[in-house]
């Protein structure tokens, strides 16, 4: 069988639950909270980051056996959204290339977009200490986006490498 057909369609048939875990998620989350951003902005970066996710974990799936493959994925996932959500010099270097940067900023900047009234001045000051602008949401997706492809590549690459199925 050709590697790239059995990829490709492993990927397509996983799809399904690139669209339904944000979706499940939200549902819950809405639930609980309320936040000021729409569900529709907070399903797109739901997208994106499972879009990236999924591709990381098809990497370390390939590359690791399945018990050391979660455990990578896990640690993998808390290691760097602690490392975005630090303010320090490494995070400054190593953060446009972490998906949990963009993901948090894009979910700042959906929330921020909603603020009136009085809350602009709080919106702004807390966007400007961050270093977000609220045009900056679409450039986040698109890194999500690609870091998603990018991983896949890497994926696919190892599945050639390791000849694993």
């Amino acid at each position: 069988m050709n590697s790239l057909a059995y990829f490709l369609a492993k990927d397509t048939v996983d799809h399904i639950n690139t669209i339904v875990k944000p979706a499940v998620y939200l549902s819950m989350f809405y639930f609980f909270n309320n936040p000021r951003s729409s569900i529709l902005d907070n399903n797109v970066v739901l997208l994106c980051v499972v879009c990236f996710v999924t591709g990381i974990t098809y990497a370390l799936a390939i590359y690791f056996e399945p018990g050391q493959a979660q455990l990578w994925s896990v640690l993998l996932s808390v290691v760097l959204t602690l490392v975005a959500s630090k303010d320090s010099a490494f995070t400054a270097i190593v953060g446009d290339y972490i998906y949990s940067k963009w993901a948090l900023e894009a979910f700042i900047i959906a929330n921020a977009k909603r603020y009136s009234g009085v809350w602009l001045i709080t919106r702004c000051g807390v966007l400007r200490k961050k270093g977000y602008a609220l045009d900056h949401w679409y450039p986040c997706l698109l890194k999500l986006i690609l870091l998603g492809a990018a991983s896949r590549c890497v994926a696919f690459l190892l599945l050639i490498t390791f000849q694993k199925k």
